[in-house]
């Protein structure tokens, strides 16, 4: 309750409260946030992203990169190198099975694209992060 009150009370606290207003474009885009998120290994279709959110495509391109300081297509991309590194790191996935599991036809592009996003490429990454656990939690 008191963390509820703090978030109601602070300097967010209008924003939070539009996110639990059902109509309100806050909501709505968190619903089409919620699809993205769940269903991040499938092609992104703005179109029925934005009906999700009841709104025109643009509208709804608009109000997501207000949102999130991301389109889409780059949340969705985010969304997938998470999860590729979790496969790899926890599951002892290996990089192509990790690139195809999290929606990726390619495991070029998607060593090409986790090595922009975490500054090494994949397998490197990986077993930096089993190497020191410790490092890793405290990042």
């Amino acid at each position: 309750r008191e963390i509820c009150y703090w978030l109601l009370t602070g300097p967010n606290g209008r924003e939070i409260c539009k996110l639990a207003l059902p109509g309100s474009h806050a909501r709505r885009m968190s619903d089409a946030i919620y699809r993205l998120r769940d269903n991040f290994a499938e092609p992104v279709r703005i179109e029925e992203l934005a009906a999700v959110a009841r709104m025109s495509p643009s509208s709804f391109h608009q109000h997501f990169k207000t949102l999130t300081s991301m389109t889409p297509l780059q949340y969705q991309k985010h969304m997938r190198l998470l999860e590729a590194r979790r496969l790899m790191v926890t599951d002892g996935a290996n990089v192509a099975s990790a690139a195809y599991q999290v929606g990726y036809e390619s495991a070029s592009q998607f060593s090409r694209e986790y090595t922009r996003m975490f500054g090494t490429p994949p397998k490197r990454d990986v077993s930096e992060m089993r190497a020191s656990p410790m490092e890793t939690a405290a990042a």
